[in-house]
């Protein structure tokens, strides 16, 4: 029975011997997008195989078919979520149609089937897009020849034993981006922003510190085990040893530690003065903002005075005993 259900689950996909004649673009965003939703309800839900659901935006030109953006769809609100998110990115990307929806799983089944026919109310033939985890590389059957643990279905219906039912056929894709998209993903690939030339280089410094004094313990290692007398004496290995601390430059005799003494004060000092001038010059621009907002009270005050005189002059001299 559970043979079965297995088969009839698989055929949901018709056989890769029957072709789709879509021509079908990714853009890197719903690929980034679909994989951060996918992470981030694993780290929610504390399961490894929680349940995603999103809708896909894009642009259809007859049997060309472009994947641009995604959003996510809440399970417990329905076709209210649905309508009213592609209205949102409708104001802001006017272009941008609704062409499917994408989840997460080994292969398509009859869920999905159900699922799909949800979607038939907003698009005629709505897409599926699937995220699968589990597949690193592509087999030798795989007919998009695509590396990314995704694949992309497109609806149909198989007639069998005269009887009509859904199912799904792999369509073929192929990744496109465009500038914009391979700088920002450039900029993701490095760590996102924040990131300058100089600490890429100080962080490259420091990997290759690392691993040079991993192999120094190494070494460190081999040779007190083989004066314990733990492993047995390799005189080839011991020899490069040798020849190797010898080309290394005398580095404990007093000229050098004066000069690297010098050195690391020289750096201390530089980086004391780079402090201090960043100081000054935020002291700097405080100490102006003070005297334009002193030099506007003044000026004020200065308006309001020649203002009093000029009302004085014409009152009478009595007033001017009662007001001195």
């Amino acid at each position: 029975m559970t043979s079965q259900m297995d088969t009839d689950e698989q055929s949901i996909v018709l056989p890769s011997s029957t072709t789709s004649g879509l021509t079908l673009s990714l853009h890197p965003l719903p690929i980034l997008n679909i994989s951060e939703h996918l992470t981030r309800l694993k780290l929610q839900t504390r399961s490894n195989s929680p349940f995603v659901l999103g809708a896909l935006l894009g642009t259809q030109n007859g049997r060309e078919v472009e994947i641009v953006n995604t959003f996510e769809l809440a399970t417990e609100e329905g076709r209210d979520d649905l309508v009213s998110r592609r209205d949102q990115y409708k104001q802001v990307f006017p272009s941008l149609e609704f062409i499917g929806w994408y989840t997460v799983a080994p292969l398509p089944t009859s869920r999905h089937i159900a699922l799909h026919e949800q979607f038939t109310g907003y698009c005629s033939t709505p897409l599926l897009l699937v995220l699968q985890p589990s597949t690193i590389t592509s087999s030798s059957s795989d007919i998009t020849g695509q590396t990314l643990p995704f694949k992309a279905y497109e609806p149909t219906i198989e007639i069998r034993d005269k009887k009509t039912r859904s199912v799904f056929i792999e369509a073929p894709y192929k990744v496109e981006t465009g500038e914009a998209e391979r700088i920002a993903v450039d900029w993701t690939a490095k760590g996102g922003g924040g990131s300058t030339s100089l600490e890429s280089h100080i962080q490259s410094q420091r990997a290759a510190v690392k691993m040079l004094h991993e192999r120094i313990l190494v070494l460190v290692q081999y040779v007190t085990n083989v004066i314990a007398g733990q492993i047995p004496t390799d005189h080839t290995t011991l020899r490069s040893l040798s020849a190797l601390i010898a080309s290394l430059p005398a580095s404990e005799n007093k000229g050098f530690r004066d000069e690297f003494n010098t050195e690391y004060e020289d750096v201390q000092l530089t980086a004391f003065l780079s402090s201090l001038t960043k100081s000054t010059n935020i002291l700097n621009d405080l100490v102006d903002k003070h005297l334009v907002l002193i030099g506007g009270s003044r000026d004020d005050r200065t308006l309001t005075v020649r203002r009093r005189g000029m009302g004085r002059q014409g009152t009478m001299p009595g007033d001017w005993a009662m007001h001195p």
